[in-house]
């Protein structure tokens, strides 16, 4: 198939190339050029345009930062609805707002194509590995066309429903992973306030009712001072922006959720954001 992927960063860039490894012909356009570049030497064409990008495609993937970045690369002028041919399927895997891909499945239907809101868990080890979960939806139909071709980048590919249900489901997902996150950086601060062996603790706890992906994953970077982004502090906050906006419709709280999100708002504005979820510990060190 031919495939345009739009947002080279953190966990696209690894996506994309399980596409070519597949023996797909794959086009990419990322904002900031420079940063999709090195793609040419693994047989990427690297486009200036969205358009050109988007122009002659079968599929179109996007993985962008914020619902309105997933707006504008569908809606605006020279974006995806005016600039792919028809019957084209897109795919938006950004973690985004439920309301918007309700709003792009229906705006597609005018232009003969079908959007499926399709975001993902795992992280950039996930995201390297092709290890991914995957939570669509859709339409069905869509969905069924593409799957081989997201079970190229995971091994989790879910049928949610209709078009919403895929970020509904990733909504479901970061609150879980919020909770799980805040424990494990609880624990961890404890074990080293009453001076445990931090190794020692987290095998002992690891294997039992405890266990999480996040102790064997995310933990080990916190004990070796690893605060790189496998995913962004600023973007885990704007995920659970659009969990508290769904909510407040509803007129409810998630209070842990809550609780949570002003941890990392505190950490964003002392100059965190662009570090891993991982560096919450730093609240409970300061």
């Amino acid at each position: 198939m031919k495939i345009a992927w739009i947002g080279t960063g953190v966990m696209g860039k690894a996506m994309l190339l399980h596409l070519v490894e597949g023996g797909h012909t794959v086009s990419a356009y990322n904002r900031t050029i420079e940063k999709a570049l090195d793609l040419k030497e693994q047989g990427v064409r690297v486009c200036a345009s969205l358009s050109e990008c988007v122009a002659d495609a079968d599929l179109v993937f996007t993985i962008v930062g914020y619902p309105k970045d997933v707006e504008d690369v569908y809606m605006r002028e020279d974006g995806i609805f005016h600039s792919a041919k028809a019957g084209a399927i897109l795919i938006d895997m950004t973690t985004s707002s439920p309301q918007l891909a309700v709003k792009l499945a229906k705006e597609a239907k005018q232009y003969d194509m079908s959007v499926l809101d399709a975001p993902v868990s795992g992280g950039d080890t996930g995201a390297k590995a092709g290890t991914l979960s995957i939570m669509v939806g859709g339409d069905r139909e869509a969905f069924d066309k593409v799957k081989e071709v997201l079970a190229l980048m995971g091994k989790g590919i879910h049928y949610m429903g209709e078009a919403g249900c895929g970020q509904h489901t990733k909504a479901a997902n970061q609150i879980a992973v919020a909770g799980a996150v805040s424990a494990m950086s609880e624990a961890l601060y404890y074990a080293k306030e009453n001076g445990l062996d931090m190794q020692a603790m987290l095998d002992a706890i690891s294997g039992g009712a405890a266990g999480s992906w996040q102790l064997n994953n995310t933990a080990p970077r916190v004990l070796k001072g690893d605060f790189q982004p496998g995913f962004f502090i600023k973007h885990f906050i704007k995920d659970m922006h659009i969990i508290q906006d769904v909510m407040a419709e509803k007129g409810e709280h998630l209070k842990m959720l809550d609780t949570v999100c002003s941890l990392y708002e505190e950490l964003a504005a002392n100059g965190h954001e662009n570090e891993g979820t991982q560096a919450l510990i730093k609240v409970y060190e300061k």
